[in-house]
């Protein structure tokens, strides 16, 4: 679209919740930003949760409602989705990008569909074999990108290559890094540790000039801030994302449980460091990055976690208006682009 205001299109039935979480972050999203919303979904169940939050009449210029009939559900398959549910909230927003009518699309649906909707209804930049499904991860210093956490459980080393191409091009345009470190991540640092994936991978990266390549990472440096970029196939990137969810949520439940049950000193303490409880919290939250965007499409698509609350929706439309804000698709189609020869090569390794 050419407009100086993103209009950003939003799956509003997506996710567990649906529009009582979905619509009040869009619109909250709208809000801080500027932002004009797109509301796909059933018009009814969208104009009644708008009665429910009171949203004011002179907001009407912050969001529209486009109707859609149909809903996917986490049970539908991906691959009889587009044909057989052709209204539903999903394939919708995602035609008002491909119509030009919006910018970006959100979902917090069935992220098996929202990769199919974004792969026949959006199409691939030129050049780009498999999009891939990135997510920001908190770190000790500031966060890093992996990709891909599972759009793709079976790669090839060009795969991986243009996964690092599209990584570091978001993060320098999304997250301000200048030069942004990007590693493979393997089962060891030293190069010639890992599989045929990783070793191939390894020298095709070594030979991009326009990389900040620093060689393989194993996984217990994802979390140092030391790596601005970590690529892998789908299937090691699902694991290794789920695995650290997993992790951050279990120490917050065992530090809590260790601190309020054993007499009064440690409540005390708990009481006193309740700060620090609350900025861990917000790191390893989920809801303060949004969600994660399919990187190699020729529309902008970020898919949210299902469980994702109004929070989490309105940091992922957030993200969605700074990726247009800044032109970082442009960024991404060029960087393929500049690196074709090199990629062509790459798909003969």
């Amino acid at each position: 679209m050419s407009s100086s205001r993103a209009t950003l299109a939003v799956d509003a039935m997506g996710g567990d919740f649906g529009p009582s979480v979905v619509i009040p972050g869009a619109l909250q999203a709208a809000r801080l930003t500027g932002a004009k919303v797109l509301l796909a979904g059933r018009e009814e169940a969208i104009r009644s949760t708008l009665e429910e939050l009171s949203v004011q009449q002179e907001e009407g210029e912050l969001y529209e409602v486009v109707n859609a009939t149909q809903v996917v559900e986490m049970t539908d398959k991906p691959s009889e989705i587009l044909r057989s549910k052709k209204d539903s909230s999903m394939q919708v927003a995602c035609r008002l990008v491909r119509e030009g009518k919006a910018d970006a699309f959100i979902s917090a649906g069935h992220s098996g569909a929202a990769f199919a909707c974004g792969m026949f209804i959006l199409g691939r930049i030129p050049g780009v074999e498999r999009p891939a499904l990135a997510s920001l991860m908190p770190t000790e210093k500031s966060p890093m990108l992996l990709l891909d956490v599972g759009a793709n459980v079976e790669c090839r080393p060009h795969h991986l290559f243009q996964f690092a191409l599209m990584g570091s091009t978001f993060v320098r345009d999304i997250m301000g890094y200048e030069a942004p470190r990007v590693g493979i991540l393997s089962i060891g640092e030293e190069e010639g540790k890992g599989n045929s994936l990783v070793k191939s991978s390894y020298e095709l990266l070594k030979q991009a000039s326009h990389l900040n390549f620093i060689g393989n990472v194993e996984g217990r440096d994802l979390f140092t801030g030391d790596i601005d970029v970590a690529v892998c196939d789908g299937f090691v990137g699902n694991i290794a994302l789920k695995l650290s969810e997993g992790l951050a949520n279990s120490l917050a439940h065992v530090l809590k449980r260790e601190l309020m049950t054993n007499g009064t000193l440690p409540k005390l303490g708990a009481m006193l460091s309740m700060k620090a409880f609350q900025k861990f919290k917000k790191v390893v939250d989920y809801a303060e990055y949004g969600g994660a965007p399919l990187l190699g499409l020729k529309g902008i698509a970020i898919v949210c976690h299902g469980k994702s609350s109004a929070k989490a929706i309105s940091s992922a439309v957030v993200m969605a208006n700074t990726y247009v804000v800044k032109g970082t698709q442009q960024r991404l189609v060029e960087a393929i682009s500049a690196n074709e020869e090199l990629s062509s090569y790459a798909r003969l390794v």
